[in-house]
């Protein structure tokens, strides 16, 4: 890896900005002196930036209590946006697992690691997310199990040509349901209440695959994942 590149990954300086800091001899390699951003930075090489010894960022994995009012895009908006409330070096390039919508709280996953995050949210691989959803209107009786069934068969959801996948639709009480998805179509939990003539309060995600949210963090909080949860997608 070229040093400037080097110093870019490491840093939160930009190519440019590190151009300069060579240019101004700030940094030096193994002990020496170096102003040449082209040199090649190998793995047992000693890289300090005014007396800072750095390193590569690795790959991070997060599991984050997404609040309501916190959007899961790249983009500056009119929220704020949920890796805004990661706290770690080089926090952008962390991307949402898959998205909750804005006034969606629970269960939100964050990753550098493409591959492992394309693993966890294809729809290929049919990784289960269980939501909880508090109903406007109550469901009971007749209507509860015509919409169990229906949930179970697939439901055809306005302007899609495919029914969803079959799910599983838990009545928790007359105006709450625990709905377990193996798919992420476009607010596809809210549109599926929305085809059984119901409408959705509040929304929360209890779990992605078998990561559940962890009942320490409180909405706002993350953690990184450990290597078991990692690779518990493998």
């Amino acid at each position: 890896m070229r040093l400037d590149r080097f110093l870019s990954e490491s840093t939160e300086l930009t190519r440019s900005l590190a151009k300069r800091a060579l240019s101004r001899g700030e940094v030096d390699v193994n002990g020496e002196l170096e102003k040449k951003g082209a040199r090649h930075i190998n793995d047992d090489d000693r890289v300090t930036w005014n007396g800072q010894p750095l390193s590569l960022v690795g790959l991070r994995y997060v599991m984050l209590h997404k609040p309501t009012g916190v959007e899961c895009t790249a983009r500056r908006g009119l929220y704020p946006r949920a890796v805004d409330l990661i706290d770690l070096p080089k926090a952008e390039r962390l991307q949402p697992v898959g998205r909750l919508d804005v006034d969606t709280t629970g269960l939100l996953l964050l990753s550098d690691d493409g591959q492992w995050s394309h693993r966890v949210s294809s729809p290929r691989r049919g990784c289960a997310k269980v939501y909880r959803a508090e109903l406007a209107r109550p469901l009971v009786g007749a209507e509860a199990e015509r919409a169990v069934t229906a949930v179970a068969e697939g439901i055809l959801l306005e302007g899609d040509e495919l029914p969803t996948r079959p799910a599983e639709l838990a009545l928790l009480d007359a105006h709450h349901a625990r709905l377990t998805i193996h798919e992420g179509r476009y607010h596809q939990v809210r549109r599926m209440f929305a085809a059984l003539g119901n409408h959705v309060e509040t929304l929360h995600r209890e779990s992605v695959g078998p990561l559940h949210l962890d009942e320490d963090l409180a909405p706002g909080e993350w953690r990184e994942l450990d290597d078991a949860e990692v690779k518990a997608f493998y």
